[in-house]
């Protein structure tokens, strides 16, 4: 089967560039799962409802969170009834909304439970994401990190095939800093004070993310691929 994953959608330029590009992105690699990173979505920070459907409505089958995902409060009871919207899985017992999905693939019967484990890991530090990869290497089909917006080039399988990559990039104009419009973000370094509230930049998104194809028997990964589409980074787009 065929994940696409795409990382951190950022602001209203990164929103637009996934809902127009996803519907052709998703045929043109054949995905039979998409899962998109949206907790930057609104303004960078946090996701709407109505952003989500959008997303839903453009193609992907799943969205994630992550620190930002209380952001936007409307968002809460959305989430109590969307279960293939996530939001981090170690949050409390009680919080609401689920930190995992089951997607119905009908094309597919491997004879176990699933046919592919996805696993978003939103963190900072790329030792954490790397060290998690390893523990649980062979028991997943993909391990992928968010949250630091910038794409790593360390796509892998790993030895007991794992598809691995420390950071998926984000959808979102990168003459930026991680997104946001870099004169305001900058000034915070120079000036250590926190100034204006930090807005996205609005330039033309790049949309990055991986495409990763899993063995039919086993669901682990045959191939990983990075996604780079638009905007101002090199473009590649794996060959289906």
């Amino acid at each position: 089967m065929h994940i696409l994953f795409l990382g951190d959608v950022v602001g209203r330029t990164g929103r637009d560039a996934v809902v127009a590009a996803l519907p052709k992105l998703r045929a043109g690699l054949r995905a039979d799962l998409v899962v998109v990173n949206a907790e930057n979505a609104s303004h960078g920070f946090g996701l709407a409802p109505e952003m989500a459907r959008e997303m839903f409505a453009a193609g992907a089958d799943v969205i994630t969170l992550g620190n930002h995902a209380w952001d936007r409060k409307e968002l809460v009871p959305y989430i109590a009834e969307t279960p293939r919207l996530l939001r981090p899985l170690n949050f409390p017992p009680g919080t609401p909304g689920a930190g995992s999905t089951a997607v119905e693939l009908s094309r597919y019967r491997l004879g176990g439970t699933v046919a592919a484990v996805v696993l978003d890991f939103h963190a900072e530090a790329s030792s954490e994401k790397m060290a998690y990869g390893h523990s649980f290497d062979g028991q997943a089909s993909l391990i992928v990190g968010t949250h630091t917006h910038t794409p790593t080039a360390d796509h892998q399988i790993l030895p007991g095939g794992t598809a691995y990559q420390t950071d998926a990039g984000m959808c979102g104009d990168y003459d930026s800093v991680i997104g946001m419009q870099k004169e305001g973000a900058a000034s915070r370094f120079w000036r250590k004070l926190p100034g204006e509230r930090l807005a996205p930049a609005d330039g033309a998104a790049t949309i990055c993310g991986v495409f990763v194809e899993t063995d039919d028997a086993t669901g682990l990964a045959r191939r990983i691929e990075p996604v780079r589409q638009g905007g101002r980074l090199s473009q590649t787009l794996p060959a289906v």
